[in-house]
């Protein structure tokens, strides 16, 4: 079995936290520093591109199911995005990695530690409810395919910071 921080080198960019109540310029993105966890990156519940991205990911999240059974080799780091929202409004999506299909019900293990969110933390078994499901991804001969929200955060990136995201993320973004 992968251990739930297996891919915790890209995790510091794969991390998203939106707000209901997020005030301001609705294009903007706040990345949250975290001593020794993953960056975060904040927009708001009403950013289009990320909206668009999730849709995309559950819309076609029956080519990550077709992928997850083929168990073929060439193929790692399975990865779902789950939504989990606090009482206030805050809603936080957080990468669960090392997934499973068992009797239809996608589980995994939280990969990386929550900003705000108290309901899970790292490392944590989860059974992943469908309609929680933001994002979803998996590497194939270490190109990614799916992560809509990941391919939405570099979007709005400088190509500086576009060049440093690619290069701590270990994989290619086509």
């Amino acid at each position: 079995m992968a251990t739930p921080r297996l891919f915790a080198g890209f995790l510091i960019v794969l991390v998203l936290a939106s707000c209901n109540n997020n005030q301001g310029d609705k294009d903007a993105m706040t990345v949250v520093e975290r001593p020794g966890e993953p960056e975060i990156y904040e927009l708001g519940d009403d950013d289009k591109r990320m909206n668009d991205a999730i849709d995309s990911a559950v819309q076609t999240i029956h080519l990550f199911k077709a992928a997850l059974l083929s168990k073929a080799d060439s193929l790692e780091a399975f990865s779902l995005k789950v939504k989990y929202s606090m009482p206030d409004g805050y809603d936080e999506h957080i990468w669960v990695s090392d997934i499973r299909l068992e009797d239809s019900v996608f589980t995994g293990y939280i990969g990386n530690t929550p900003n705000v969110i108290t309901e899970v933390k790292l490392g944590d078994f989860v059974r992943i409810r469908p309609e929680r499901i933001s994002d979803w991804m998996y590497l194939a001969s270490n190109k990614l395919r799916g992560g809509f929200t990941i391919r939405a955060i570099r979007d709005k990136l400088s190509p500086q910071e576009r060049t440093a995201f690619d290069g701590e993320n270990g994989f290619i973004i086509e």
